[in-house]
């Protein structure tokens, strides 16, 4: 172990000392775990910017939500950072079974690519997890964000058949959604707002929409909250742009009628 990583061992038995952070001390899983959440986006935004020196602040600041979470289980008397180490190096010696071990254990032989070793590695997980599983879909997080969950629940679902055999089948389910969605819609607007029972209708069937595009997005092989992600970013430039053009025309963008905010988005989305 280096000696900065005991440094920051011994900084976070410091924190949660009798004498220590007042607020270091009371934290538990629970309450830190969003700051946990918030530092793994942090280090993303900082690698999709390209932006080295903020990404080694972040992975230092993930890093200290690893050591703070092991810090509070050796407190429990559960495990502890050596424990956590321990954890991982075997689970990547166990899934590279070609690399430590010299054989074709998952299937797979020397020389292999990229896409072998993911299939491998995915192939041994789940022969891990089948044997405490009681379905398919055990192990897929609650607390991920809800478009990656329902990437991984779909994948999980077609490993065991449950799954359209081509990618133009799973686009004519959401087109299939997106009707159910337009005709729940028409339904709540008829029955008025009172209607509670019609109003969720429309949010399930939303759902169910967002839910058909995330299994689109994995049988056509793209990530979709990295797709999501840049499609958030494309609209901020477009609309920033849209509103920079208003502003150099003396126009007022809020004040703008629909039509002649489009024709403004057809114009800057030519330049983009």
């Amino acid at each position: 172990m280096t000696t900065r990583l005991r440094d920051l061992l011994a900084i976070m038995e410091r924190l949660r000392g009798v004498d220590g952070c007042a607020w270091d001390r009371v934290q538990t899983f629970a309450s830190i775990a969003p700051y946990t959440v918030e530092e793994s986006y942090e280090v993303a935004d900082a690698i999709e910017r390209g932006d080295m020196a903020h990404l080694k602040d972040e992975l230092g600041d993930l890093l200290f939500q690893v050591v703070f979470h092991a810090r509070i289980a050796e407190e429990g008397g559960h495990f502890d950072f050596e424990a956590v180490a321990a954890a991982i190096c075997d689970k990547l010696v166990r899934r590279h079974p070609h690399i430590f071990r010299g054989g074709p254990a998952s299937g797979i032989e020397r020389p292999v690519t990229a896409a072998n070793q993911s299939a491998a590695w995915e192939e041994i997980k789940a022969r891990e997890r089948a044997a405490a599983a009681t379905s398919a879909l055990d192990g897929v997080p609650l607390a991920l964000p809800a478009l990656m969950r329902a990437f991984k629940l779909s994948r999980r679902a077609a490993r065991v058949g449950f799954d359209f055999q081509h990618p133009q089948e799973t686009a004519d389910k959401v087109a299939e959604e997106l009707a159910e969605v337009r005709e729940a819609a028409a339904a709540a607007i008829a029955a008025g707002e009172a209607d509670a029972a019609a109003s969720r209708q429309v949010f399930e069937e939303v759902g169910d929409l967002l839910f058909a595009a995330a299994n689109l997005a994995r049988k056509l092989d793209v990530d979709a909250e990295a797709a999501l992600r840049a499609a958030n970013v494309k609209f901020e430039r477009r609309f920033r742009g849209m509103e920079l053009l208003a502003a150099q025309r003396g126009e007022n963008f809020e004040g703008l009628s629909l039509a002649a905010q489009e024709a403004l988005w057809q114009e800057v989305k030519r330049a983009d």
